[in-house]
């Protein structure tokens, strides 16, 4: 339980971190919205993600894994229609967007685990 409700946490993190880095993405919100954007995005990247990039495998096999940045950019543009306060101004935003957000949590992965 108290894995999940960091991984939320991390996930509001990282949305947060996007919103700042990436121009397109805007976020206006309070810390429950950001809660709640992490929570989303956790389970859409739980139920969501793993159907898409199994429907998607040929195209990632024939992009070498590139068409997981367009997955994950929309993965972020589903999240962005779920969450008030979320908003993503196009294609490139949104891959950019799923960019930073698996950056950050892959980083702060491997920092959890080193520890």
């Amino acid at each position: 339980m108290t894995r999940l409700v960091v991984q939320v946490l991390l996930n509001g993190v990282g949305l947060l971190l996007a919103a700042n880095l990436v121009p397109g993405i805007h976020y206006a919100g309070g810390l429950l919205q950001l809660f709640l954007a992490g929570l989303v995005i956790g389970l859409i990247n739980l139920i969501v993600r793993p159907i898409v990039t199994l429907l998607s495998l040929p195209l990632i096999v024939v992009t070498l894994g590139l068409f997981f940045l367009l997955i994950n950019g929309l993965m972020l543009t589903l999240a962005a229609s779920l969450v008030p306060g979320l908003s993503v101004d196009g294609c490139l935003p949104a891959i950019l967007g799923g960019v930073v957000l698996g950056l950050f949590n892959w980083l702060v992965r491997g920092i959890v685990d080193e520890g």
